[in-house]
């Protein structure tokens, strides 16, 4: 519907402009679940260039109709991104990597999907590039494995999120620099009504907490325990719930 069309266009738009992008000249971007290529006409109107992959042969044949200007791939980016290192200068995604967190098949493991999403697509972008990929979490556990898994990547950056306090506009931007880190950019509607900023999420690849003088947590402590465990809840992995025994010594038996 018109509607759809128009909320799409507007998140595209918002995402090009998220990768800030040299405006002396015409770069080539990678859409990701690009569908029937409406991202990509937008990305042609900004005289940029673009390849599109997405895993629905029915909506890549819409594209084919509408003669978009893009090249297009059909392939699951669950799979890999299959382009040469440093390739693109960017990489949009509009309400499409969040699928990567379900199990459509009894092989299919999400971490190890989205690993390998993350991993392909930091090495297939220019150092110095961005991905930006707006994206509908079901819940916080989804957002966290997604961010773990680019972080894992290699990424770093963090969600910027649009209209924080509305729930209809609100939307999700999963915004990452491969390389030199930059700022991340301001979500719209963040000043609150006191003109007070709301705290966006952001991360780098830097873990505090208690360590020793390498600099890592002491091995076996609770802290280190913890850690451990909070990694594996991350990496999708079953893990027994904290309790006051955790990492607690046991007694020397008599």
């Amino acid at each position: 519907s018109s509607r759809v069309v128009e909320i799409q266009s507007q998140m595209s738009e918002r995402a090009v402009e998220l990768l800030g992008l040299p405006e002396d000249r015409p770069c080539l971007l990678l859409d990701v679940g690009c569908g029937s290529g409406l991202s990509g006409d937008y990305i042609s109107d900004e005289g940029h260039y673009w390849i599109g992959m997405d895993i629905s042969p029915a909506m890549l044949d819409v594209a084919v109709e509408r003669e978009v200007e893009g090249d297009l791939l059909l392939a699951d980016v669950g799979h890999g991104i299959p382009f040469r290192p440093g390739m693109f200068d960017g990489c949009i995604s509009i309400s499409a990597v969040q699928w990567l967190c379900n199990a459509d098949k009894k092989s299919h493991n999400p971490p190890k999907r989205l690993y390998r999403f993350f991993s392909t697509l930091y090495t297939a972008l220019a150092r110095g590039s961005r991905a930006v990929l707006q994206l509908y979490p079901e819940n916080s556990e989804q957002l966290e494995l997604i961010t773990a898994q680019a972080m894992r990547a290699g990424f770093t950056g963090g969600m910027v999120v649009d209209y924080p306090n509305s729930a209809k506009a609100k939307k999700f931007f999963l915004c990452l620099f491969v390389g030199a880190s930059g700022t991340l950019p301001k979500g719209l509607g963040t000043e609150s009504a006191d003109g007070e900023e709301i705290h966006q999420a952001k991360f780098t690849n830097e873990r505090t907490r208690f360590r020793n003088a390498k600099g890592k947590s002491v091995k076996k402590s609770r802290d280190w325990i913890l850690e451990k465990k909070e990694r594996r809840r991350r990496q999708g992995k079953e893990v027994r719930a904290d309790t006051k025994y955790t990492g607690r010594k046991r007694r020397p038996r008599f």
